[in-house]
């Protein structure tokens, strides 16, 4: 196992066991017309469908509807789901399933459909408050009180590894925490199955391939780098062990294959909508990505990127629609991307080998480079996709200047579950001198 001595030296009251857990997986061509089936062996007979105005029209809903009447299962649609979904959305969504009786769920769509989908289950099964299950500190941390009904999770896009995941991500508007991101975190919140067809992403824009494709590259470079399992205080009971346990042999395992995937396809995925090799790859990469932080977690650079993606005043990513009067849009993956580079420059002195390691799967040459420059190695690296991808190349570049630091620190600081997943400690001068590096991006060579 590469860098297996990473768990050699546990601290004293640090874990000594990891978890593996996920949902069950169903990947390839053709995935999606086995929905019926599957909903059938569920138990289903109603079943509330997500999705979003964008996705209803794209023959894979077209698809899990065909599916689903010959099976004969009935369904009803909840196509409302917001892009960057809220505490709002979310509700929304619960009052639609509360109206429908409804016995399971199936999502199909992006990250944002498969979250509001769990959250919707979460909230119509045990009604509360938004914040009560929103993860600490920012809301009240309260455990899901049991089970949830079946959702069956069938991803349209290659990024989020939402199908694999007990996390859902939403803008609060709720008093007292307005305007920040966060997290419903559980693992009863995992789908019970994913239906995963790579040819869901052949109709995708290149600016969404890209982002969303940020969005494994990141999921894999943090969960790799995470902190060690064995260096996270030991929970009283198995059953208290966080999902974001940190990094572990297993989800180092799809980690480093996630990585080399993204270095092979990322960029031809983006270049070409025909190149379905790409996107099939990309796919897979997303599904290992998945898998491998929903068992470790990620850490600074999604902590960071909740910050970007909430305070933005007037960027839209172009491919995310093109009405005038839309809301500003970081969308999640391009906000990770932006504050990776200089997040992993951070990080890298606590695990340089691992650091070099990752660069090295995404297609950099790390020959001769010691300890001492991994982090500029593979931040470097990061850069160049960007640039080739031709995504904005730091914070700037989306409207942020040196005076919003401030602003974005606080939003970073209250993602505490994050931070203290990350192999360094991130304090409060860690963020400001990180963020201001994330303003402006330039390579050893440029």
């Amino acid at each position: 196992m590469s860098c297996w001595h990473y768990y050699d030296t546990p601290s004293a009251d640090g874990d000594r066991v990891f978890s593996v857990e996920l949902s069950r997986v169903n990947f390839g061509h053709g995935a999606l017309e086995e929905v019926g089936m599957q909903a059938q062996a569920l138990g289903l007979r109603r079943a509330a469908l997500f999705t979003d105005r964008r996705v209803r029209k794209l023959p894979a809903m077209q698809r899990v509807c065909a599916a689903l009447k010959q099976a004969g299962v009935d369904f009803g649609i909840y196509d409302a789901v917001a892009i960057e979904p809220s505490d709002l959305s979310m509700l929304d969504a619960a009052a639609f399933v509360r109206e429908g009786r409804f016995d399971g769920f199936i999502s199909v769509g992006g990250g944002s459909v498969m979250d509001t989908c769990k959250a919707a289950s979460l909230y119509a099964s045990y009604p509360a408050e938004f914040l009560t299950y929103v993860n600490a500190p920012i809301g009240m941390g309260v455990a899901v009180p049991g089970p949830l009904r079946p959702h069956i999770a069938c991803p349209t896009t290659s990024g989020t590894g939402s199908e694999c995941t007990g996390i859902a991500i939403c803008t609060l508007h709720a008093a007292g925490a307005e305007g920040l991101k966060t997290g419903l975190v559980s693992r009863l919140l995992r789908p019970t199955l994913a239906l995963i067809d790579p040819a869901c992403t052949y109709t995708l824009p290149a600016e969404v391939v890209a982002a969303s494709g940020c969005d494994v590259l990141c999921h894999a470079l943090e969960s790799y780098t995470a902190r060690p399992y064995n260096q996270r205080q030991r929970a009283e009971h198995p059953e208290l062990r966080p999902m974001s346990q940190g990094a572990n042999p297993y989800s180092d395992l799809g980690s480093l294959e996630a990585l080399r995937l993204c270095g092979r396809y990322l960029l031809r995925a983006v270049k070409s909508a025909e190149d379905r090799e790409a996107r099939d790859g990309m796919m897979y990469a997303a599904t290992l990505a998945g898998i491998a932080f929903g068992n470790a977690g990620v850490h600074l650079p999604h902590g960071m990127a909740y910050a970007v993606a909430s305070s933005v005043r007037d960027y839209r990513m172009p491919g995310y629609g093109d009405d005038p009067d839309a809301e500003p849009l970081v969308p999640h993956g391009l906000s990770v991307m932006l504050s990776a580079p200089a997040a992993f420059r951070f990080t890298a002195p606590a695990c340089a080998e691992r650091h070099l390691e990752a660069a090295a799967a995404l297609g950099a040459d790390i020959r001769g480079a010691d300890a001492a420059a991994a982090g500029t190695v593979l931040a470097d690296q990061l850069i160049e996709l960007m640039q080739a991808a031709q995504l904005p190349s730091g914070l700037r570049e989306i409207g942020y200047r040196e005076s919003d630091i401030p602003i974005l620190c606080a939003g970073a600081q209250a993602q505490t579950r994050l931070l203290r997943n990350a192999p360094r400690l991130v304090d409060a001068a860690a963020l400001q001198s990180v963020f201001s590096d994330a303003m402006r991006y330039r390579t050893a060579h440029s």
